[in-house]
């Protein structure tokens, strides 16, 4: 693109028609995710490990019972979560399309001998892959959200075909509010020596918009590079649900009613209060 076109662009964009999310499969942008997720100061990609180690402690203790299980973490990243449940004696699948991510997490447990298997898939097509039957599936961090309606009933489907009787799902989606808010944000703009975008020096201009109708928040990255003025465009959205579109979705492919916390450590969360955690079993 050239900045012309952004200056012509469509006001507002329908949601997902200017692509399903930002290609994190893409090897240079999978290796800049990855530095992000493995980022000491923030909690952009992935947390802290003070506050993972806290909610792989609430999993195991509250959702596992202190049982040792088959654990299945779908969108696992560099296996953050993962690592810590097979240190638990846990036996665990994890599951990213990012593929930096995926080739450290196989590093990490052949280094410390973990029994953790790890496929570079997208988990829209859970059907495709060799999966044994487990007894918890977890979709964390609001990941949930960046899935279209259909593809996010679809994991839910996969994942109960996953589960064993009894098994149970546990899902961290975002409220409505905070959706709805990233679609309402305004504008900006910001630069970078080097960054997510790109290894060298860029701009990046970031618009949003709400499609009321829809709930679904859509946000628009145009990352002009410092060096030559070429722009690149990327968007992703998010779909919105009420507390009662969750529970319908869980009930409708085969869960029992979900049982809500605050967070990942079962109680209300003070840094991140606009993700909550859902658990529900087997109906």
């Amino acid at each position: 693109m050239r900045l012309i076109d952004v200056v012509h662009r469509r006001p507002t964009p329908r949601p997902w028609e200017e692509g399903d999310k930002i290609p994190w499969n893409e090897p240079g942008f999978s290796q800049r995710m990855l530095r992000e997720h493995l980022a000491q100061e923030h909690d952009a990609a992935s947390r802290r490990p003070q506050i993972i180690d806290a909610h792989v402690d609430w999993i195991h203790r509250s959702v596992l019972g202190g049982r040792t299980s088959d654990v299945l973490d779908l969108g696992c990243g560099p296996g953050l979560y993962v690592q810590r449940l097979a240190l638990k004696g846990h036996r665990c699948t994890g599951v990213d399309f990012g593929p930096a991510s995926i080739a450290y997490a196989r590093e990490r447990a052949a280094a410390e001998g973990l029994r953790c298997t790890y496929h570079e898939a997208d988990i829209r097509n859970l059907a495709n892959l060799p999966l044994e039957p487990v007894d918890l599936v977890m979709l964390v961090y609001g990941e949930f959200n960046v899935f279209r309606r259909e593809d996010a009933e679809q994991i839910l489907a996969s994942a109960r075909r996953l589960l064993r009787p009894g098994g149970q799902l546990l899902l961290e989606p975002h409220t409505f509010e905070l959706v709805r808010q990233v679609g309402e944000a305004p504008a900006a703009w910001h630069s970078s020596p080097s960054g997510l975008f790109s290894e060298g020096p860029y701009l990046l201009l970031t618009e949003n918009h709400w499609d009321a109708e829809a709930a679904v928040a859509i946000e628009r990255y145009y990352v002009v590079d410092a060096a030559n003025g070429e722009v690149t465009r990327y968007a992703s959205s998010m779909q919105a649900y009420t507390k009662e579109d969750y529970a319908a979705m869980l009930q409708s492919a085969g869960f029992s009613e979900p049982r809500r916390y605050g967070s990942l450590t079962g109680s209300a969360e003070t840094e991140q209060p606009s993700l909550f955690a859902l658990v529900a079993s087997t109906a």
